[in-house]
């Protein structure tokens, strides 16, 4: 038996998203202080970090409100492509067979070269 204790995948995944937050802590910390020392007021570098992170944000909701009405409209397109009819409710709109087109309502044999019907007459 190990007596060793391992850490889980969640308890690792916590460590570094804490690692990371504390990153991004300390470089916010740093361009705070680097704009005090550059003689802008406290009060100033705060606001503007704040503009940049709400300006991130904004970005970030635009492009996930254009990502979902992409995604919506894939879905309307499988949705719609989706709705088939059977083959029972399928009727074809042109006459399959000869038969089938004679007996069309204006039918004219010259126009289909219908050289085998009686009322078929050659130009010669």
């Amino acid at each position: 038996m190990n007596t060793t204790t391992r850490i889980s995948t969640a308890e690792r995944l916590g460590r570094s998203i804490g690692r990371g937050w504390r990153a991004y802590a300390r470089g916010e910390r740093r361009v705070s202080n680097w704009l005090v020392s550059k003689g802008v007021p406290v009060a100033g570098a705060t606001v503007l970090l704040w503009v940049v992170k709400l300006a991130v944000l904004g970005v970030l909701l635009y492009s996930a409100f254009w990502l979902a009405l992409l995604l919506v409209c894939v879905v309307a397109v499988g949705w719609a492509a989706n709705q088939s009819h059977s083959d029972e409710e399928f009727h074809l709109q042109f006459p399959t067979t000869l038969e089938e087109l004679r007996e069309t309502p204006g039918y004219d044999p010259n126009l289909y070269n219908d050289t085998s019907h009686e009322m078929y007459k050659d130009d010669d």
